[in-house]
């Protein structure tokens, strides 16, 4: 390690991240398959049996999700984070925290927002389906600002998620 980069984050740390971007990618991927079961049931008919796994996938992974992220902040309150790399500009520190605490409202609020369509009402539904286009553009502009760390600035930000610190 270098003098500017910051040192990364534990083993715990970085599993619990890879994870949940894990299960997030899978929401967004086949979140369509609790629709398709909601509407079948609405119609009176029989969902397919694909649709019905993948909805039951989609519920627990949503718990699971909200657990991992409940979990993750835990670790964050007793552990903290790793430091950003010495002469990070003050605007990028600031949209990075923007970003990762739209990331935990997100991840908090979409289980909570399913589990609300499930067992109050089905107008929590359109809300939840809203997260999604929000996810996809903060995952972009996660992904985006990774890469520039990696290759324009050379800090090793993304080192910091990818090898646990010593």
């Amino acid at each position: 390690m270098n003098a500017h980069q910051a040192p990364g984050y534990s083993t715990l740390q970085i599993t619990i991240h890879w994870v949940i971007a894990a299960l997030v990618a899978f929401q967004l991927i086949f979140g369509g398959g609790m629709t398709n079961v909601r509407d079948a049931a609405e119609e009176g008919a029989t969902p397919s049996s694909v649709d019905t796994a993948v909805s039951i996938c989609h519920y627990w992974f949503g718990i699971a999700i909200l657990v991992l992220v409940l979990v993750r902040l835990g670790i964050r309150i007793i552990q903290g984070v790793s430091p950003r790399p010495v002469g990070t500009p003050t605007w990028m520190d600031w949209a990075a925290k923007l970003v990762h605490w739209a990331f935990y409202l997100m991840l908090f609020a979409m289980p909570m927002l399913g589990l609300l369509t499930v067992y109050v009402s089905d107008a929590f539904g359109d809300i939840h389906k809203l997260g999604k286009p929000v996810f996809i553009a903060l995952i972009a502009l996660h992904v985006v600002a990774a890469l520039f760390h990696q290759f324009v600035k050379r800090d090793g930000t993304l080192r910091r998620m990818l090898v646990p610190a010593r």
